[in-house]
């Protein structure tokens, strides 16, 4: 994949990145490097597990009102019998319950629909092709940083929407594909609605909170002030690096330059396109009704018992069949009335393209999903966790420092427990009472984990979601060419050093201002 020279890039930090993208790229193929990571982590657990290594912690409760358990946990051996037989026993419901395998495949099916038909060629150019640029870049930014509405699914779909997006407006597509990926992934946490992770999140502050005696709100809208402005904190940010790095490193030059009326002759839409967006609409309409049926009446089919949708319904559990379908009906059609779907034979035939593009990702993902599940079972992600948590600690900090220190350890566990849960329930029965000590309210203690958890997602070599990348930037390259990882990294850390920076001083200011973190909440106890 062709990037610019240091040169042009300027500076020692273009410098540097370029360097990162030469390592970077030396290293084995991804189906290697996953291979070789598995094979290091059976070594390494042997060995912890030989010298003892474990970690001791407390438990949230189960229910309000009971006391945290203290959990021992240490360093499995895999390669002892045991856990090498349940291993090979697992060896391919590990590989096909791979979360991203199934997100991946049925997204494509839905994504190829859209692009083989020409709708996302004819509605981009319909709407965005007179807008600037840069204009482009933070529509795409924006619904990236909200897409966490839609779970994991929210990243991979502005990621494939953004390659497409920016071929339809004749710019470079891998532009498209890696905002919209740093957008969606690493901006997971924000949004300007109250979204799964928020209820996530404080499930579990508000147990831990209780137990210990700390008297203070806990509910799901404990950070919303703060998050509602880290989604246009986050959307500038990403905006900025795309357009003052990434493009020039991909040689997209069109962010600088402004469409001539001859170009827009060009893209002009043909009179079968306007009729396709027309029966689009009328797909979409029909959708948004068949959904309000199934979703707006008591007890319809969509809610939960309880009659919401929050935290849990049977509307969150169902985003992916309800994205997939929603494609479904805009695409076929848009087909229809384009006259891009001749018969049912077209759609099946449609969606066959979408997969021949991710054949690479298929076959990294055996490897990727066998080793996150040894590393998993090992327990070397809670000792990495716990050790982290007292060295800081350990430390002796007060005040902003302390919560700046919060966020560097978090965003560095992140890179071993990509799962933000899974590191909250470790870490909040040791932060949260440590915190209330410096008068730290549960929101502030929250938030600051959230402003760590979200700035490495891209970087994190343990993300489930790095073949996915790697598959879309190779399926997007004219040239077809496999993407590294160096390249992938050197790509995506420009954006995940800003995320760390801007939503650490947005902290800073809430901090010294003492501005509320949520309705009702403060940032002190």
């Amino acid at each position: 994949m062709p990037t610019k020279k240091t040169d042009e890039l300027g500076g020692w930090f273009g410098k540097f990145i370029n360097w990162v993208e030469v390592v970077g790229n030396k290293l084995p193929h991804p189906f290697t490097l996953f291979v070789i990571l598995a094979l290091v982590t059976l070594l390494l657990s042997w060995a912890l597990a030989s010298a003892g290594v474990e970690v001791t912690y407390l438990k949230p409760p189960a229910k309000a009102g009971e006391a945290p358990e203290e959990v021992t946990v240490a360093v499995k051996n895999l390669l002892a019998f045991d856990p090498m037989r349940q291993f090979m026993a697992d060896f391919v419901k590990n590989f096909v319950s791979f979360p991203p395998l199934g997100l991946i495949l049925t997204m494509m099916l839905g994504i190829a629909l859209l692009d083989q038909t020409g709708f996302m060629s004819a509605v981009m150019r319909k709407t965005i092709l007179g807008a600037p640029p840069a204009l482009v870049t933070m529509a795409l930014a924006f619904v990236g940083v909200n897409s966490n509405l839609a779970s994991d699914a929210g990243s991979v779909f502005t990621a494939a929407i953004g390659g497409s997006l920016f071929a339809a407006l004749g710019r470079n597509p891998l532009v498209g594909v890696v905002t919209g990926y740093a957008a969606g992934w690493s901006g997971f946490t924000a949004n300007l609605m109250i979204a799964g992770t928020d209820a996530l999140l404080s499930g579990i502050t508000a147990p831990v909170a209780q137990a210990m005696g700390i008297t203070a709100p806990t509910h799901p809208m404990i950070n919303w002030f703060f998050m509602i402005v880290a989604t246009f904190t986050l959307t500038f940010a990403t905006t900025y690096v795309t357009e003052r790095f990434t493009a020039k490193r991909l040689g997209d030059t069109r962010a600088q330059e402004k469409l001539d009326e001859n170009l827009l002759k060009e893209h002009a839409l043909k009179p079968e396109e306007e009729r396709g967006l027309r029966w689009a609409l009328g797909g979409f309409l029909l959708f948004v009704a068949i959904m309000l049926v199934l979703s707006l009446p008591p007890g319809a089919f969509f809610r939960n018992p309880e009659g919401g949708f929050l935290p849990k319904s049977p509307l969150t559990d169902s985003i992916m069949a309800i994205l997939f379908f929603f494609f479904l009906f805009v695409g076929v059609s848009y087909g229809i009335g384009a006259g891009t779907i001749r018969s049912e034979k077209d759609v099946p035939r449609y969606m066959a393209k979408g997969i021949e593009g991710i054949v690479g990702f298929i076959v990294v993902a055996l490897p990727a999903a066998l080793f996150i599940s040894l590393f998993n079972s090992s327990n070397i992600t809670t000792v990495l966790a716990v050790k982290g948590a007292e060295f800081l600690k350990a430390m002796n900090l007060g005040g902003i420092p302390l919560a700046l220190m919060f966020v560097l350890l978090v965003a560095f566990i992140n890179l071993f427990i990509v799962s933000g849960s899974s590191k909250w329930i470790i870490l909040a029965p040791i932060f949260l009472p440590m915190f209330s000590v410096v008068n730290f309210s549960p929101a502030l203690t929250q938030v600051a984990y959230r402003v760590g958890d979200t700035a490495t997602n891209i970087i994190s070599p343990l993300s489930p979601y790095i073949p996915v990348i790697l598959g879309l930037l190779t399926q997007f390259n004219p040239k077809k060419e496999e993407v590294g990882i160096g390249t992938y990294i050197s790509l995506m850390l420009p954006y995940s050093i800003a995320y760390l920076i801007v939503l650490s001083i947005q902290l800073i200011i809430w901090m010294l201002l003492k501005l509320p973190l949520g309705p009702g909440v403060g940032i002190y106890l």
